[in-house]
């Protein structure tokens, strides 16, 4: 059975739609996915097979709205990029963390990549609660030194300091100043009226050399890697049960656990670096450019392979070095990819259902994105 494309296309952006249907015409029947790009705040791309109105969990891309919500408190002086967490938080200085600037931080450079021990569904859930253990955690490396992605804790951290410095949550920032003004369809705390709307994580379908790839990458229970990911208890939860708790799903957890169509995704980012529907952009450009500048390139220790972020942002160019230099965003395990292409006025959001080989970023993206920019570039 063919799946149906469905959706619309900007003169000029043609070659998007074919591109997007012949993916999903060599995937299973029940793939489910949208793909929606803005150029200088329009809607040029909004794309989908099965649902319009599905909302996905978006994983690690939900760190694009934390940090966007940092950037925005920097900018209005309300945070310090060179001031030690500890001025914000003072129970964060345990342990030798007292010299940990918030540039440090966000930039996955702090070490604090998660508890001596596991942590519960719940805690994991409650960004305030993992926040409360990670104050009086000692570093895993001297902070500084190397970069390490802080998978599941980051928005806690950083959300501690927005909590500290401001008096309201992450998640109450977010909603108030970026997605209530534009009605984006991406939530760091899912109503439960919209519940209906969401559609449950599908497990990844490797094929048996794909499996055997996945079991020789894994890694010991007291690695650097199983620490970040949670992986360390007697029965570590998997990330596709992780989303399909509504405890997570309802709290919005700031590291993970953000619920969101690709409208919503791209919809974030063009209100980030745009004009939209008569609105100044929510980023200034020194600020845009601030926190697309690389802060840690390199080997990733929790990774192990080649990584580069800005502050708090993924540097998106670096893995797709067609896009403009400081391009940012995030992707998610899942598959959902995100960012900004602020010297091409594009942004770009892609959601699906079933978890793709190998996690994160899923592979038909760099091929979209590519013919995306493209097309941006010619109209």
């Amino acid at each position: 059975m063919m799946v149906e494309i469905n959706g619309t296309v900007a003169d000029g952006f043609e070659t998007v739609r074919e591109e997007f249907a012949a993916f999903v015409g060599g995937e299973q029947a029940d793939y489910e996915g949208q793909l929606c790009v803005f150029q200088d705040g329009r809607r040029v791309v909004d794309l989908w097979a099965g649902d319009r109105d599905a909302l996905y969990a978006v994983y690690s891309s939900t760190k694009g709205a934390a940090h966007l919500v940092v950037a925005l408190l920097v900018q209005d002086g309300i945070l310090e990029l060179d001031r030690e967490v500890a001025y914000y938080w003072p129970e964060f200085a345990a342990a030798g963390k007292s010299a940990v600037t918030l540039r440090e931080l966000i930039s996955h450079r702090a070490g604090l990549i998660g508890p001596d021990s596991a942590y519960t569904g719940a805690e994991l859930s409650d960004d305030r609660a993992l926040a409360e253990r990670l104050a009086a955690q000692r570093p895993f490396w001297r902070p500084g030194t190397a970069f390490g992605y802080h998978a599941l804790v980051i928005g806690a951290l950083t959300g501690e300091v927005v909590f500290r410095a401001t008096g309201s949550t992450l998640q109450e920032v977010y909603e108030e100043r970026v997605r209530a003004p534009y009605g984006l369809d991406f939530f760091l705390g899912l109503p439960e009226e919209l519940e209906g709307r969401f559609r449950s994580v599908q497990p990844m379908l490797p094929t048996p050399v794909q499996q055997a790839e996945l079991d020789a990458a894994l890694t010991g229970p007291d690695s650097l890697g199983s620490i970040s990911f949670n992986q360390r208890g007697p029965e570590p939860g998997s990330l596709e049960e992780f989303a399909n708790l509504r405890a997570v799903r309802a709290a919005g957890q700031a590291s993970a656990g953000g619920i969101a169509s690709a409208r919503g995704l791209a919809g974030m980012y063009a209100a980030a670096i745009s004009e939209v529907d008569g609105r100044a952009p929510l980023l200034k450009p020194d600020t845009i450019a601030e926190v697309g500048q690389i802060h840690s390139v390199g080997r990733d220790l929790i990774i192990r392979d080649h990584g580069a972020f800005g502050l708090g942002f993924q540097a998106t160019a670096d893995k797709y070095p067609f896009l403009g230099a400081g391009s940012f965003g995030h992707s998610g395990a899942a598959g959902s990819q995100a960012f900004a292409d602020p010297r091409a006025g594009l942004t770009y959001g892609y959601t699906r259902r079933r978890f793709a080989y190998p996690g994160g970023a899923a592979p038909e993206n760099e091929r979209l994105a590519y013919v995306v920019h493209r097309a941006a570039r010619a109209v």
